[in-house]
């Protein structure tokens, strides 16, 4: 079974939409998360969901 790591980065209206393309973009190039969920406000803000895989290693004894 697949496990992930979840988060929710909340952006303020006033992070124009190149910057926020950059973070999303960094995170999933350098940090090996993937866009789960957008969800963007009437006032502006936006709402983020990321995650990224849990890689567990096998102990051997």
């Amino acid at each position: 079974m697949v496990e992930y790591e979840e988060t929710k980065v909340r952006l303020d209206r006033s992070v124009p939409r190149s910057a926020v393309r950059k973070l999303l973009t960094d995170q999933a190039e350098y940090g090996g998360w993937e866009l789960t969920r957008l969800r963007r406000y009437r006032d502006g803000t936006r709402d983020v969901w990321i995650r990224r895989k849990i890689i567990r290693v096998p102990l051997t004894v």
